[in-house]
């Protein structure tokens, strides 16, 4: 069994430890408030929330739309750093199982690290994912996680812009969707916007 397989039995149901706690998972209490915060997503997306609307109902009327992609991206910003990690960790493994080594060994340290958030891991995922051949769905995953702290590097003092995290999570998804057979994709695309309502139905 590989390290993969093996943290997808250990880890498939286990959520951040931030989840664990009767805490909200979102950055912001409305869609209208997250647009408002952070306009990059606009730049992304084409439906506009409502100013009193909720997120799993705005979640569900981006599905509803012509570009239902939408409801990856909004899902990537609307969660907590940690917490979009962990669901761009799960839609990966859900849409894909043909990772190289490489990949493999840094999505066992993505879903490490999202159950415990320890930098020095964090670290070294970055530093895996900078340093990788090529941007592939895992190693965009591997950014988010690198981007998601206060600091890339132990040295670094430079600060992280807060979308960036939300933009790598949106284009690991995107990209392991777009890797799935043309006529399977609405299909995978339905699981990926389930894992995201299950996380805000239980917020």
């Amino acid at each position: 069994m590989t390290g993969l397989q093996e943290l997808d039995e250990a880890e498939k149901t286990r959520p951040p430890s931030q989840m664990s706690a009767q805490v909200s998972v979102l950055r912001y209490p409305t869609p209208h408030e997250l647009y408002v915060a952070m306009p990059q997503i606009r730049n992304l997306t084409q439906l506009r929330p409502r100013e009193e609307e909720g997120s799993l109902e705005y979640l569900v009327r981006l599905q509803a739309s012509g570009t239902p992609e939408e409801a990856v991206t909004f899902a990537a910003f609307a969660a907590l750093p940690r917490v979009a990690v962990w669901w761009g960790y799960e839609c990966l493994r859900n849409l894909r199982a043909d990772f190289s080594p490489h990949d493999r060994e840094l999505l066992d340290k993505v879903a490490h690290w999202s159950s415990s958030g320890d930098q020095a891991l964090r670290y070294d995922i970055m530093r895996m994912a900078l340093f990788a051949e090529r941007r592939t769905a895992a190693v965009m995953l591997g950014l988010a996680a690198g981007w998601s702290g206060a600091q890339v590097a132990p040295n670094d003092p430079a600060p992280v812009p807060p979308h960036r995290t939300p933009r790598a999570v949106n284009a690991a998804v995107l990209s392991a969707l777009a890797q799935c057979q043309l006529a399977n994709r609405p299909h995978h695309l339905l699981r990926v916007i389930r894992l995201a309502e299950q996380l805000f139905r239980a917020y």
